[in-house]
Formats: structure tokens, sequence, C-alpha cells
């Protein structure tokens, strides 16, 4: 077999078999063929796409290129969830003991972030004493006791995807739906879930600007997972201006505690909603997904979630009294006030704004080696359909440096404001199961 030749097959529109995708990424990750020839077939595959079979191929040969997570110790159906990323997204630290207090075993492996704010491992890292680094037994035992655990990806998962990855960013090929779609599912197959929620944000400050590109990508991916033998379910929500209020990493984790006390915003608690409604019906303590939202409704009001939250921290290290005295967490020295400059509906909150705000203040990487600011941020007073007048404060910039003018004109830019009366868009788009 000759890597030419499957250039020129995939060149032409023909499908490539099962074999000769192993073949390509087998000898791609042990160096056996050039960058220079894995970039063409990665532009073949940018103008030519890959058929249903051939993605889950694809999939299937990252996974086998590296380590697999063996999750079988850990009691009943392990549910993972995926978020495409935002700004604002604080679902992880919602979803993870919101999910668990109902009875769900979540084995999180989660990553540090690079763009506008850290990752969920970064805003865990805001409690006191928190550990993301703990050994696989240690994590398994303490999803069996708790039925919540969340660490950092380790091992050798998916060196053909990382490989790909890094070439892909260097050649144009990175806004491939079958790239895209296996370089997700691979890693979080290899993660050992038993099923899948995939959370496919669409708007300004997503991945994924346009819906329909959102639908396909998600279509894509829930096809992989089922494919490969993993319950797989896709949400399109809402990203087109931040999710909740606060964007930064203690401020996300304050926005979660308040979330799951039933305190939170409404969007951000409606979409942990709908996305761990999923995860309980895939995880089969419910019939139905209206069952399923049931019993979370139930575990916030009765104080069951915020207590799992509690436990969580505290068997990870964490200062659990964060809980009740959140201003114990890392507190910026500076908080400006933006004003409006006009009065009227805002019509828009571009969320890649508000998130480029926030990186610029310290709460995001610029590259892997960047030192997060775990105090800073912004955090909105109000969102798109709210009413103002001139001088209302619209949002706060939580700061430790002085010279923060650029910051300031970038969170006033990033609203638009209109005399008639505005909608804001459906937070949930589409729903994608088969």
């Amino acid at each position: 077999m000759r890597m030419v030749d499957l250039i020129a097959k995939k060149r032409d529109g023909f499908a490539l078999t099962r074999e000769e995708i192993a073949f390509m990424i087998d000898q791609y990750t042990n160096d056996q063929i050039p960058d220079y020839q894995m970039s063409a077939m990665a532009m073949a595959l940018y103008f030519q796409d890959m058929t249903k079979e051939e993605r889950i191929y694809l999939t299937q040969a990252m996974v086998a290129s590296g380590d697999e997570i063996d999750l079988s110790e850990i009691e009943g159906i392990k549910v993972d969830k995926h978020s495409t990323g935002g700004v604002g997204d604080t679902t992880t630290l919602v979803l993870a003991p919101l999910v668990a207090a109902v009875g769900v075993p979540v084995a999180k492996m989660s990553g540090r972030g690079l763009g506008h704010t850290g990752g969920t491992l970064d805003k865990l890292e805001a409690i006191d004493g928190f550990q993301v680094e703990i050994d696989g037994k240690t994590f398994n035992e303490l999803v069996n006791k708790n039925k919540v655990a969340v660490i950092g990806q380790s091992g050798n998962l998916t060196p053909a995807d990382k490989k790909l990855y890094a070439l892909r960013d260097v050649t144009g090929t990175v806004n491939s739906i079958p790239l895209i779609a296996s370089s997700i599912m691979s890693k979080k197959i290899a993660s050992g879930a038993n099923a899948i929620v995939l959370d496919v944000k669409t708007g300004s400050g997503a991945f994924m600007k346009d819906l329909t590109g959102a639908k396909d990508l998600a279509q894509a991916m829930v096809e992989i997972g089922n494919g490969a033998g993993r319950r797989t379910m896709a949400v399109i929500s809402d990203m087109s201006q931040p999710l909740g209020y606060a964007v930064g990493n203690a401020l996300e984790v304050k926005e979660a505690i308040a979330t799951l006390k039933g305190e939170g915003p409404s969007d951000l608690t409606e979409l942990c909603l709908v996305l761990g409604s999923h995860m309980v019906y895939l995880a089969q303590k419910a019939d139905t997904i209206e069952q399923a939202r049931e019993k979370l409704v139930a575990v916030i009001k009765n104080g069951q979630a915020i207590e799992k939250f509690k436990t969580f921290i505290a068997s990870q290290g964490g200062d659990s009294s964060i809980i009740d005295q959140p201003e114990k967490l890392p507190s910026a020295r500076y908080q400006t006030a933006v004003k409006a400059r006009e009065s009227g509906y805002i019509s828009e909150i571009t969320a890649e704004e508000i998130g480029a705000a926030a990186s610029m203040l310290g709460a995001g990487r610029m590259t892997k080696d960047s030192e997060i600011d775990l105090a800073v941020g912004v955090v909105l007073t109000k969102k798109v359909g709210d009413y103002i007048e001139a001088g209302d404060t619209i949002a706060v910039v939580h700061s430790n440096q002085t010279e923060i003018k650029e910051v300031l004109a970038k969170v006033e830019q990033a609203y638009q404001i209109q005399v008639e009366e505005v909608t804001s868009a459906p937070l949930i788009h589409a729903v994608i199961s088969e």
C-alpha cells in the first residue's frame, strides 16, 4: 500500500477502506509518512469530504493510535459531556455534581484552555487546595464513592490526532467537518465513556458561527459515536452572546455555585438542565428526558446538588467552605463599571469581543505556557433584550491592572443598542440523537 495512491484515490472522490485508513494513520503516527503527504491528504479530505463509514474508520484508527482509558472498575453507565467551547461556558462545573446527585457516575477528564479563559481544570484550581492530578486508582474510587471526580487528561491518548491537528492548523484545513468530528470523538471514545452528550455551540462566540455548519458537525459526531458503539446525542446551543453573566475562572466558579443553589442565570440553568437530562437518560437513570429533568430540578431544590459539589471539592483536597463563602475565591483588586452610551434595548452582545476582553485581562492563555490570572474577567449585568438607560452599568471589569482602557472599549463595543424591542435568539436550536 502506498500513501500516494491513497491521496490520488481521495482526490478523485473515491471512498477509502477501513484498511487503507488504518494504514495511513498508523504509518503517519509512527513517522513513516511525511507531513507533506498527510497535508495533501488533509486537503483532499477538505474538498472531497468523507462518507459516514470513512469518518467512523478514521476515528477508530485515531483511537487505536494510543492509549485507551479503562473505566470498567467504575460501576454503572459512564456518560461524558463535551462542549465545542464558548464564552462563559460554565456547564461542566454545574453538570458534574448535578448529574452525580441523581446517581449517574461522572468520571470526567478535562483539559486546560487556550483562548478566552482557562479550561475546567483551571477553573477548579481557583478553589484553594483542589487537586486535579490524582492517580487512576484514586479517581475510580472517588467516582464509585461519590459518583463524581474530575482529573486532567493523562496517558498517550490519540497521538495521531495531536500530530494531525498541528498539521491542519498550518495548512488551512482546520474547518473540515470529518477532521473536526474525528478529532473530538477520538478523544471522547479513548477516554472510556459508555455514552456521550455533545454541546455544539453556534453563534459569534462559537467555533461554528453558522447554524448549518453546527448541525453538520453535530450530525457527524453523533454518527461516529453511535457507529463506534457509544450512545451519543448532541444539543446545538446558542453562543451569540456569552452564556450566563460571568466570564473568568473564579467568577465562573461563583456563578456555578449560585446555579447549583437554584439562584443562577436562567440561560446557564436551562442549558445545564437540557444537557444533564440527556446524560441522565443515556445513563438509564430515567425512562424519558422529561423524567430525567424532573430529577435534576428536584436535587437543586432539595439541596442535594450543592451538597454533592461540596463533597466533590473536599474529596479532591479543595476548600469546600467556598460554597457558603464564595468571597474566599480569588478576587481582583479593581472593579470598573462599563456604562451604556445610550438608552434602548440591547440587540447584540458579541460573545467573541467579551471573550477577547477577558483574555486581555489575563483570564486565558495565549500559549500553552501562559500563566492565568484566576481572579480577573468580565461580569455582565445586562443581556440581549434588556432595556437600559444611558449611563446604566452594562458590565463590570474585574482586573489586577490599572491600564485597561482598551479592555473597557472592547466591552463597550461588544454591546449594540437599538430603539425597537428585541427578542434574543433561542438557547436551544436543535437536538440530534441519530
